[in-house]
């Protein structure tokens, strides 16, 4: 199918793309980068009944959000559990305050819109230690106190270690 214009793509021109384990799962199409977006993404995602897009999660330097098109869910974000429904928007600041997952909590695809600002300078760094071969990254850093004085996020992990699985130790993707 030829397309109309390079910035114009639609969802039924884009293939989806699955992804998924136990009861983690989702189709998603990539609207943004189809039509040549630099600076914000835009992803269409399905998620059958009774399955979660997503393990719980926060991001360190971008800010997201979502619009629910069609269906039901529910929504963990913070402690709080949130019914959404078709015509919700969600806002999901970077930082642990917003950590989220959606389920699909009816009996139809839920169908949404993730969309996400570029990624931001959030008092967040990645260092590289060719020495000892370790790599270091750092988020959420407090601007006063110093990356020292407390952080979201700082982990070092050695570059030889292997890569893990996206999934591992997520209590959903366990297989029932």
């Amino acid at each position: 199918m030829e397309r109309r214009h390079p910035n114009v793509v639609n969802l039924e021109e884009l293939p989806a793309q699955e992804q998924g384990k136990g009861k983690l799962g989702h189709r998603s199409r990539r609207l943004g980068t189809a039509t040549g977006g630099k600076s914000l993404g835009c992803s269409h995602y399905e998620v059958a009944p009774g399955m979660t897009a997503f393990p719980r999660h926060f991001h360190s330097l971008l800010e997201e959000g979502l619009y629910v098109l069609a269906g039901t869910g529910t929504l963990r974000i913070g402690e709080a559990e949130v019914p959404l429904r078709a015509g919700d928007y969600v806002s999901f600041p970077a930082g642990p305050e917003a950590v989220h997952a959606l389920t699909n909590s009816g009996s139809e695809p839920l169908r949404y819109l993730a969309l996400s600002a570029p990624a931001t300078h959030i008092g967040a760094d990645i260092v590289a230690y060719p020495d000892s071969k370790k790599i270091g990254f750092v988020s959420g850093v407090d601007p006063v106190k110093g990356w020292r004085g407390g952080a979201w996020l700082m982990k070092i992990v050695s570059a030889e270690a292997p890569n893990l699985d996206y999934y591992l130790d997520e209590p959903l993707a366990k297989n029932s």
